[in-house]
């Protein structure tokens, strides 16, 4: 059968979620054809004779973007079968039933994409552990069309993999959540590195590793990085690690550093503890400014990520976030869409069980595919549309983070202190894709 497998974002990373089941349906014998609309054009000769059409939808914006592809795919191929896989899959299926989405499956989608495409009746949500097999990214764009990582003057081509899926936590308001329920599997080591290895071979300089949490498995993340640096001496990376287990796993970041590791991405999400305590995140204020003591102790730069909008975040709070960014030198490393996400709440997630929030949730955005929610200070929203409206204008117009995050600061706190010095310290690496959503 010839399946199109669709990707429309991911991050500006190559897509793993296609070149995995790329791997699985061509040792079926499937004709396979992957579509990357992030970094090419709809072309409609590619989906005309496709038996089957499959959309990767990891995340929310990805999702968005696919519904007007999988509407004109209907009408290029009304007899194709649309399945959609990845973890807002079954968050949406009612939704994407109504765009002729035959199967949505989550969790450990490939055997259950195999199924679905030929036929079969395939789980919601599948939490099997599965036999891996190595991405097949040769259908792919090459590495030259995604996201570098910048280290000084210097460019880097960057890669992508992952070395265990799904999480062992339950912070509520995770997409990971709702689809793993604190379950999370581990890819083999030989097959990361086999993945690393093809992808060094194409010219990656440095790789992402994807997981949720690198060290949901420290034993099997040091094991990787350990045989990482030592087949491919001089490849840096990068690792999303929890706060906690940063804390908890202090003796390992020693080895992060001794094999490359580059950088720590860790969902911060806030400084004030009401709200980590209502999300869940199972650390504190405290906990984070210990964190970030412990990674520049070993020269390893730490990227926070925030939710800086919440039904329980305070203008105080706001303002706090942006003097602990100043006070302690993040400037540089904390994106500037960070300063403006609002909450994002999808169907399923663990924040609709919070009986407080039902005050301010208003109904379902079938469109939007979220809930939306007004904050009860007004000034909060007004703050919000503010700051997100000056960082995309600002960002469009390539205005150095330094600058932008002064235009922040004049929108939450007001004039900025003479003795307000925003000079970047030092060149921090970082990947030239500036969203995390």
């Amino acid at each position: 059968m010839r399946v199109v497998l669709v990707s429309t974002y991911e991050l500006g990373r190559q897509p793993f979620g296609v070149a995995s089941p790329a791997a699985w349906l061509r040792e079926k014998g499937h004709e396979v054809t992957a579509v990357d609309l992030a970094v090419g054009a709809f072309a409609t000769s590619e989906f005309r004779e496709a038996g089957a059409v499959a959309f990767y939808l990891p995340m929310h914006t990805a999702t968005r973007l696919a519904a007007p592809v999988m509407e004109k795919v209907r009408r290029i191929n009304p007899t194709a079968r649309v399945v959609a896989y990845g973890l807002y899959a079954p968050l949406n299926r009612e939704y994407l039933a109504n765009l002729g989405v035959e199967a949505a499956i989550g969790g450990e989608f490939e055997q259950a994409l195999v199924d679905a495409i030929e036929g079969r009746q395939t789980e919601l949500v599948s939490l099997d552990r599965l036999p891996f097999r190595v991405p097949d990214r040769s259908l792919l764009p090459g590495l030259q069309h995604y996201a570098h990582v910048h280290v000084g003057n210097e460019r880097r081509p960057a890669g992508y993999t992952e070395a265990s899926r799904g999480c062992k936590h339950m912070c509520r308001h995770c997409p990971v959540v709702p689809v793993y329920q604190g379950t999370f599997r581990v890819v083999p080591a030989g097959v990361v590195l086999a993945d690393i290895g093809q992808q060094v071979s194409a010219g990656a300089r440095h790789i992402t590793f994807g997981d949720p949490d690198f060290f949901n498995g420290p034993g099997h993340a040091v094991k990787i990085v350990e045989a990482l640096n030592r087949d491919f001496p001089g490849l840096s990376y990068d690792v999303t690690i929890k706060v906690e287990h940063l804390l908890k796993h202090a003796d390992l970041l020693p080895v992060l550093k001794r094999t490359g590791c580059l950088w720590v991405t860790s969902a911060v999400e806030s400084v004030e503890d009401a709200v980590l305590e209502v999300l869940d995140k199972g650390h504190d204020f405290a906990g984070f400014l210990r964190v970030l003591d412990l990674l520049r102790r070993e020269d390893l730069a730490f990227t926070p990520t925030f939710v800086a909008f919440t039904p329980w975040s305070t203008l105080a709070g706001y303002q706090k976030l942006l003097r602990v960014i100043a006070d302690y030198e993040l400037v540089e490393l904390v994106s500037p869409v960070q300063l403006a996400l609002r909450l994002l709440i999808p169907r399923q997630s663990h924040l609709l069980e919070l009986a407080d929030l039902q005050q301010w949730l208003e109904p379902f955005d079938p469109e939007a595919l979220l809930y939306r929610w007004r904050h009860p200070d007004p000034r909060m929203d007004r703050l919000a549309h503010a700051v997100f409206s000056a960082v995309v204008r600002e960002q469009r117009a390539g205005t150095p983070r330094r600058e932008l995050f002064a235009k922040v600061w004049e929108l939450a706190c007001g004039r900025l202190p003479e003795n307000f010095d925003l000079m970047p310290r030092a060149t921090v690496p970082y990947l030239d894709e500036p969203w995390y959503c």
